[in-house]
């Protein structure tokens, strides 16, 4: 694993599951602009974490975009916030295991997070790179994250409201969360939702809370993690696209008392591009947000 850095380091950091963008957008030049200056929603992220006190980023990406991602993504960030990079790739596994012939993807979110162990000593956020989840989530999580010792196994997720999350674009998928006194119980992976489920008298309420993995973390997370995708590689390791996904391993966690996951309420407004056609009303919300000075016209003069 191989980092370059771009500054002092600053504790909590922030995890940035980016590894997916290049097959996502076909390159990292189609990126999708969504502010007034060409910001993507990742720059709102980093700009989000810079202004609720974290100190450092450090992005899971592709290797074989790694030159492209440092020019096009991180250096607009020099001088703000310190930043490195991880990689992810298949054949990055705990010791005794070996990728099957004919895998050709990595294996989900848990194993992005995972692969970036070593660069992570203090406690952190992980969201994903292509998402937008507003300042209050990123203030939350820094003050959850600045009251945890690094060896407590007590980890927290900004849940966003199910009707605040959909697309009317087409059908989305969400971890629904079942939660009791603010913590969080178990997550149940439903696909395919559409926005005629949603609402009163039908399948969902829409004030359910889903996780759009907006976690945060101690460094006492990673044992745990190895520990589970051990065992999902010794029972599914062979498949060629089986995923080892974040919420998944978090939720077995908790049914075996091993961790604990206070569940934050994000006040504001998932959204994202899960749909090419999404993209007009993201960047509507971005120029409200914009309009009521909430952000400025551009974040990184």
């Amino acid at each position: 694993m191989r980092f370059f850095s771009l500054g002092p380091v600053a504790m909590p950091s922030l995890l940035v599951l980016a590894a997916g963008l290049g097959s996502r957008y076909g390159g990292l030049k189609q990126m999708d602009p969504v502010g007034p200056s060409g910001e993507t929603l990742l720059d709102y992220a980093v700009f989000d974490a810079i202004r609720a006190g974290f100190g450092r980023v450090v992005f899971v990406i592709r290797r074989d975009f790694a030159a492209d991602f440092q020019t096009q993504v991180i250096a607009k960030y020099a001088g703000r916030m310190e930043a490195a990079v991880a990689f992810q790739a298949p054949e990055l596994l705990p010791a005794g295991f070996a990728v099957p012939p004919e895998r050709r993807k990595p294996w989900g979110t848990g194993h992005a997070v995972w692969c970036a162990r070593a660069a992570l000593a203090d406690n952190f956020a992980v969201i994903n790179a292509d998402d937008f989840y507003g300042a209050d989530a990123f203030r939350r999580l820094a003050e959850f994250l600045g009251g945890q010792p690094v060896s407590a196994a007590r980890f927290a997720m900004a849940g966003f409201r199910l009707a605040d999350t959909l697309s009317e674009h087409g059908t989305v998928s969400r971890g629904v969360c079942a939660a009791k006194g603010g913590r969080l119980g178990s997550i149940v992976e439903r696909t395919a939702i559409a926005p005629d489920q949603v609402g009163p008298g039908r399948e969902f309420s829409g004030e359910e809370i889903v996780s759009m993995n907006c976690w945060g973390f101690t460094p006492a997370l990673f044992p745990l993690l190895e520990a589970r995708l051990r065992d999902f590689l010794a029972e599914r390791g062979g498949e060629p696209v089986a995923e080892f996904y974040l919420p998944a391993a978090i939720s077995a966690l908790i049914q075996a008392r091993e961790a604990e996951v206070d569940v934050l309420p994000a006040a504001g407004t998932w959204f994202g591009v899960t749909y090419r056609d999404d993209r007009p009303r993201v960047a509507a919300a971005i120029a409200g947000l914009v309009a009521r000075g909430v952000y400025p016209a551009r974040l990184f003069p």
